[in-house]
């Protein structure tokens, strides 16, 4: 079931009851138009495609996700001690029933680019077209630090029940996410104000602090290979001029090779291209969605 709610402005507000609990999202353009998900970064949230999505909604009804414990959308059950990208593949694909997609574009962003290809691999049926900006993939296990990474997960199991850090003002949260790097005040207020909500003493993050624990077992690097060989849709994967570090060059070049009808562009910036690029991104999506 799906619950629309007018914002005072700009885009609408969504609401969707999936299996995995209540996801939240913003939508732009006409509703007959067809239909695109996008999926942001990790620690982003719907609002980091203001930006783009009006560029794209001339002709296509975008749909933004807060992506489970992101912005406005429920977190995991108490029970769930963290977070995986095999998870968020599940949510994506009950969005998308919520909304009554047969099949539909997806769009992605670093993380949500991760979890738009591994949904790409898993419903081929159901993806018309993938873009991914800056991600093919999630991040990937080469072996050197499994059994630390396996270690530091099991050790973290307090860090989720930590008291909330609390902002007196919204100045303050957008400083805070300022200094954690890649954006400027003018670029991370809308992700920020998505993400706050009031607590005593000022604001807090929404969203769920499990989803700074370290993930206990990455998918394998060979392993991801073969899921990405999986992708039959036509693929966009718009990079970043220089490379970001944790993209380099060979690797992106050697997980594009496994997809069989790729084509790879770049536009010079940092990583959120579409934030801080988004004409030019929106240019390079709308020639490949036709």
């Amino acid at each position: 079931m799906m619950d629309t709610r007018h914002a005072a402005s700009g885009p609408v507000e969504l609401r969707l009851d999936t299996p995995g609990g209540e996801l939240a999202a913003l939508q732009w353009g006409d509703a007959e138009a067809p239909p695109l998900l996008a999926l942001h970064g990790w620690l982003d949230n719907a609002a980091g495609f203001t930006r783009l999505a009006p560029l794209l909604a001339a002709r296509r009804r975008v749909i933004a996700l807060d992506l489970p414990g992101h912005g406005h959308s429920a977190h995991a059950p108490e029970r769930a001690r963290r977070y995986h990208i095999v998870d968020q593949v599940d949510a994506v694909l009950d969005a998308a029933d919520a909304l009554g997609f047969k099949r539909f574009d997806l769009l992605g962003h670093s993380l949500g680019a991760g979890i738009a290809s591994l949904t790409a691999a898993a419903a081929p049926a159901r993806i018309d077209k993938l873009a991914l900006i800056e991600g093919l993939g999630p991040l990937a296990d080469d072996g050197s630090q499994t059994l630390v990474r396996w270690r530091d997960a099991h050790a973290q199991h307090a860090a989720s029940r930590r008291t909330p850090r609390v902002f007196p003002t919204i100045d303050a949260a957008v400083a805070a996410r300022v200094a954690a790097g890649g954006l400027d005040a003018d670029d991370a207020r809308p992700l920020v104000e998505r993400n706050l909500r009031e607590v005593a003493g000022g604001h807090a993050w929404r969203s769920d602090a499990r989803l700074r624990l370290t993930t206990p077992l990455r998918i394998e690097e060979m392993q991801l290979r073969k899921l990405l060989a999986g992708i039959e849709a036509p693929t966009l994967l718009l990079l970043a001029a220089p490379a970001t570090p944790y993209l380099p060059t060979p690797l992106m070049d050697a997980r594009a090779a496994c997809v069989a009808d790729i084509r790879t562009e770049h536009i010079a910036g940092p990583h959120h291209l579409h934030i801080r690029h988004p004409r030019q991104t929106a240019t390079h999506i709308l020639d490949f969605l036709g």
